[in-house]
């Protein structure tokens, strides 16, 4: 997370935990020539829905406004976390101990005697420099500067579509 991004968490956290709802991330991107602040949040029971966002929404964007933290236009973006959830943070590495992830590379590394950008595997534990996963009943450690990016793994198979 940038500093900016640890900011805005924490002005914001307090009054998302009022409205009955749990901040999971807060990004700060660029894309284009715009740039996005986006908050996504999760509630205890059920799934985030255009109201929750709404809610957040209108009871953050004054704090924002007040602190005034970000100096350039911005469009403020409230969502939900979705099925696959970005693991950026030690606490959502926590969360994931055990589980299945899929991880993205910047570029190539030899893991199982092949190059490979992707790759999924169990997450097994992690400090600030590496991560320790468990693929086909090996472990390897990446780097943690060499991920560019690890998420959840949702079971879309799961999913039951009654026929009519």
């Amino acid at each position: 997370m940038t500093n900016l991004e640890e900011k805005v968490e924490s002005l914001i956290k307090e009054k998302i935990e009022n409205l009955g709802y749990k901040l999971y991330d807060v990004q700060y991107v660029k894309e284009g020539q715009n740039y996005y602040l986006r908050v996504f949040i999760e509630k205890e029971k059920g799934t985030i829905d255009l109201n929750d966002c709404e809610k957040v929404n209108n009871g953050i964007n004054e704090l924002l406004d007040k602190a005034d933290y970000i100096k350039e236009q911005y469009f403020l973006e409230v969502s939900s976390t979705g099925l696959e959830k970005l693991l950026r943070k030690d606490s959502h590495l926590q969360e994931n101990i055990g589980n299945e992830v899929q991880v993205s590379l910047y570029k190539p590394i030899e893991i199982l005697e092949k190059k490979q950008k992707e790759f999924i595997g169990t997450i097994i534990n992690f400090n600030e420099k590496e991560i320790n996963f468990k693929i086909d009943n090996k472990e390897i450690t990446i780097d943690r500067k060499s991920i560019s990016q690890i998420k959840t793994i949702f079971d879309w198979d799961s999913l039951k579509i009654e026929e009519e």
